[in-house]
């Protein structure tokens, strides 16, 4: 059968329909790669997503961590702090008297004093107006400058502190005594004038008379 002018390959309409079924592919081809392109924005790869996911929550475990030290430092610190201002309670008040002057031997009675014992024997301590303490922030020994020795170290509570800057102030280069239920306990020298209530006692030659002193000192 002859073919028709339309299915001529060749003819000017055969080509004119040619060209407008590529440009409907090519159109259909730019279609399909942009949709591929916005599903690719809009839909992440899972493994992305999830790496993604992983990696912040990391870090917020570590923010969380961080706090959590850090709260436990802080806490850690202010229990520290407050065990060490915990005031110790003395079982006898301990009163602190400037020493007026001393005498060999027994007050006698009605003496404003009190009778220790010396290297050398008895000695009066004739006692002018002093001060009481009830409560102390620190008594405990330690090691002194010079070797072998130790020392008393007592820390005022800051309601004394004004009062045995005061005492401290008018007897420098003066003993003064401590006493416990009318029992002297020591005299030391004042050697400077104590403004932030931390006392130190030299003088102690061993461990066990250092020891000693505090448990006198406490009162028991």
């Amino acid at each position: 059968m002859p073919r028709g002018a339309d299915d001529d390959p060749e003819s000017p309409d055969a080509r004119r329909r040619a060209r407008s079924r590529a440009r409907q592919r090519e159109a259909a081809e730019v279609k399909r790669s942009r949709a591929e392109l916005r599903g690719g924005r809009a839909r992440p790869d899972g493994r992305d997503q999830g790496a993604r996911e992983h990696r912040a929550a990391l870090v917020t475990l570590v923010l969380t961590l961080g706090i959590l030290i850090a709260a436990v430092a802080v806490t850690g610190a202010l229990i520290a702090g407050s065990m060490k201002e915990r005031p110790i309670a003395l079982a006898s008040p301990l009163q602190i008297f400037p020493v007026s002057q001393t005498s060999p031997g027994q007050c006698p009675a009605g003496t404003q004093g009190v009778t220790g014992q010396t290297t050398t024997g008895l000695v009066c301590y004739q006692l002018t107006q002093g001060m009481s303490i009830r409560k102390v922030t620190d008594l405990r020994v330690q090691r002194g400058r010079t070797g072998g020795a130790y020392d008393v170290a007592v820390t005022l509570r800051p309601s004394d502190r004004k009062a045995f800057a005061q005492l401290t102030r008018a007897t420098l280069g003066r003993d003064v005594a401590f006493v416990t239920g009318n029992r002297l306990i020591t005299a030391p020298r004042v050697e400077m004038a104590i403004t932030d209530g931390k006392v130190v006692i030299t003088g102690t030659p061993d461990r066990a008379s250092a020891d000693r002193l505090v448990h006198d000192l406490k009162g028991r």
